[in-house]
C-alpha cells in the first residue's frame, strides 16, 4: 500500500483512488489489488461500485465494476467482480484504476482530495521553496507539482519525500533528493573524469 493517498474531484464529484488492479489471479476472474485505502474489507464489500481509470482504447473506458468478493489470498488483496468469470476476462482489466465516490468529511489517514492540496506553500530546511500547483495522478505513484519561481518541479507524493502534510497551516513539508529543486554543481570528482577522459583520448 502506498504512503500516502490522494483524493481527487471528478466532475463536481469527490472521489477517492482506492485501488489499481495489478495481475489476474487464478482461472475465475479473480485480481490482485495495489490497495491506495487504510480500509479494504470496508471500501470493497459485496455491492460496492468503482469508476474505473482505464485508457480510452479500453473496452472498460467508461464504465465501472461491482464487487463480489473481496479475500486475502497468500497474504494478497484478491477481487472478483460481477461480469468477470474468467482469465481472459480480468486480464482485460489489469492496470485500471478504481475510484469510489466519498464524502467530503470522510477521513482516512494519510488521505486528502487534491482540492486540499493545491496552493499549499511547499517547505524544505524551514523555507518556502514553492507552492502546490496541481497533483497528477498515475498508476505508480501520485505526483505534487511544485510550482517555483517559473519552474514547474515533480515530486513524488511518498511518505519518503513529502513526509508532513499539514493543511491547517497551509504547508507540506519535502525532503527532496538532491538535484530535484535544484541543479547539483559539477564535482571536483565530474572534472576529474572529464579531464582524463580527454588525455585518453589524444
Amino acid at each position: 500500500m502506498t504512503d500516502v493517498v490522494s483524493k481527487d474531484r471528478n466532475q463536481g464529484k469527490n472521489q477517492l483512488r482506492v485501488g489499481r488492479l495489478v495481475k489476474a489471479h487464478g482461472l475465475k476472474g479473480a485480481l490482485k489489488l495495489e490497495l491506495y485505502t487504510d480500509n479494504p474489507e470496508r471500501r470493497f464489500t459485496p455491492g460496492a461500485e468503482f469508476t474505473l481509470q482505464v485508457p480510452e482504447a479500453s473496452p472498460w473506458h467508461g464504465k465501472t465494476v461491482v464487487v463480489r468478493e473481496y479475500r486475502v489470498m497468500n497474504g494478497n488483496p484478491v477481487v472478483f467482480l460481477q461480469d468477470v468469470d474468467d482469465r481472459d476476462a480480468a486480464e482485460t482489466l489489469v492496470r485500471a484504476i478504481l475510484w469510489i465516490d466519498q464524502d467530503s468529511d470522510e477521513v482516512e489517514d494519510d488521505a486528502w482530495f487534491d482540492h486540499q492540496l493545491v496552493g499549499l506553500d511547499v517547505v524544505r530546511d524551514g523555507l518556502v521553496v514553492g507552492k502546490v500547483a496541481r497533483v497528477e495522478h498515475f498508476p505508480a505513484q501520485d505526483l505534487l507539482i511544485v510550482r517555483s519561481g517559473d519552474r514547474e518541479i515533480l515530486v513524488p507524493f511518498v511518505k519518503a519525500i513529502v513526509p508532513t502534510v499539514d493543511v491547517s497551516a497551509g504547508r507540506v513539508v519535502v525532503t527532496p533528493p538532491p538535484g530535484l529543486f535544484e541543479e547539483l554543481p559539477d564535482t571536483p570528482e565530474d572534472a576529474d573524469a572529464e579531464s582524463s577522459g580527454s588525455d585518453d583520448s589524444e
